[in-house]
């Protein structure tokens, strides 16, 4: 072959001298065939001999190594991971209960005597503050117990025609408390000094049933219709008057960026209220007029994890819990609990609602969102369960009924997971104490 370059020569003898060495080709002369015919077939029966080949032979393949990623024991069982059942047509839906990952105690965690404590739906008389102390209205008489102590004392005693209590709530620093009164009035305590601040009048003329705070405003709802927002820092507390409920309103509760109030009444009506629009032309106009629920709302709560949605919950003609979006009006979903509802919590941790209710169970309900499966019920309770409050971890639940109880379920998690919490600013009460 020709090729018209010294290049082309000089890619043929490389081409030639790979070809040379691409595979191995015995040589006879460089074996020697007298001694492996001898090792094979054993012919010698000298036995030192063989015992030197075999240590070569050992040596030149590492057969002394111990052994690695080798089983100490027998290897584990595989797991069935899903059940040959699982996916069968039979078993689905067989079961509403959704079974949780974490243990959640059946029985209260402890039990505590409530006497006197008021058996009517629409009052509000149980909350707890951020500073992980308890508050209870039972009859005339607050109460505050240290959840950490254990300890319980006397914060005040209303006397005559101005009782009994009809709503407690703590402000967002944990100190001060708010004291709704059947004679209208709203009493502020300070409960580290354990002093009366002031009393607020002049803005029901019932009962005042409900009570929420939204950093310096408190919000006060009536058996009168009303919702009034007061500034508790000025002697002219009266600062804003909402009316569209027309029957007593017995749930008050501010979102968590407070710019949206959501209120409930005895008038089967659900108002959402935004505070954008206090100093405009529209102040005092609801946002949204929700007239879904076919009886009394009393259970108000915010979703802590998506914002503008609201749980809301019906009374005994209703049954219902449904969710809304505050900005639309929309309604995300409805489902019939098939009782009472009397209170909600939202879990700040998992996807999970807790809802209490009246008959015939009297129970604690846990659902899962937004399939809304039960994941367990409590029971203890031996009438409604009216009134619910949430722990400042997030992981405990009072719950108080007017069978006299009031029990401590240990139902959203272990409190040992809890993050601090930053403390509220009180300077709102600054100088309240000079506001008489």
């Amino acid at each position: 072959m020709q090729f018209p370059s010294p290049l082309g020569e000089h890619l043929l003898q490389r081409k030639r001298s790979r070809c040379d060495i691409d595979r191995f080709i015995p040589f006879r002369s460089a074996m020697d065939m007298d001694y492996a015919k001898f090792m094979l077939t054993g012919g010698s029966s000298d036995k030192e001999n063989q015992s030197v080949y075999q240590q070569q032979l050992a040596e030149l393949f590492n057969m002394k190594r111990p052994r690695i990623l080798i089983f100490k024991n027998k290897p584990p069982a595989l797991e069935e991971r899903f059940p040959r059942h699982f996916f069968s047509p039979s078993s689905v839906h067989q079961s509403k209960t959704v079974q949780s990952r974490r243990h959640i105690p059946q029985s209260s965690e402890r039990t505590l005597d409530a006497p006197e404590i008021m058996d009517d739906f629409y009052l509000n008389v149980l909350d707890w503050g951020s500073e992980n102390v308890l508050a209870v209205a039972l009859g005339d008489t607050v109460y505050l117990w240290n959840a950490l102590s254990g300890y319980a004392s006397e914060l005040v005693t209303v006397e005559g025609e101005d009782g009994p209590i009809t709503s407690v709530r703590w402000a967002p620093d944990g100190y001060h408390i708010a004291v709704g009164l059947n004679n209208s009035d709203v009493q502020l305590w300070d409960c580290k000094d354990n002093a009366k601040l002031r009393t607020l009048r002049g803005g029901h003329q019932l009962c005042v049933n409900s009570l929420a705070w939204n950093h310096q405003v408190l919000s006060t709802g009536g058996q009168d219709t009303k919702i009034i927002n007061n500034d508790v820092r000025v002697r002219e507390h009266i600062i804003e008057t909402y009316r569209g409920h027309r029957q007593g309103v017995c749930g008050l509760n501010w979102s968590a960026s407070g710019r949206q109030l959501a209120s409930g009444g005895n008038d089967n009506l659900v108002f959402i209220w935004d505070n954008r629009n206090s100093y405009s032309s529209s102040a005092g106009q609801w946002l949204h007029r929700i007239n879904d629920h076919r009886a009394a709302v009393k259970a108000l709560a915010w979703c802590p994890f998506q914002d503008n949605m609201l749980a809301t919950g019906g009374g005994d003609g209703d049954r219902c819990i449904k969710f809304w979006n505050t900005i639309t009006g929309n309604c995300l979903n409805s489902v019939d609990t098939g009782s009472q509802v009397c209170a909600l919590l939202w879990n700040t941790y998992e996807r999970e609602l807790l809802s209490s209710h009246g008959f015939s169970q009297n129970q604690l309900t846990l659902w899962k969102y937004p399939s809304m499966k039960k994941i367990i019920e409590l029971t203890g309770h031996t009438s409604r369960v009216l009134y619910m409050a949430q722990s400042p971890d997030g992981f405990t639940v009072a719950s108080a009924a007017g069978d006299e109880t009031l029990r401590i379920w240990n139902v959203f998690g272990t409190p040992e997971l809890a993050k601090p919490k930053a403390r509220a600013n009180p300077w709102p009460f600054a100088h309240m104490s000079q506001i008489r």
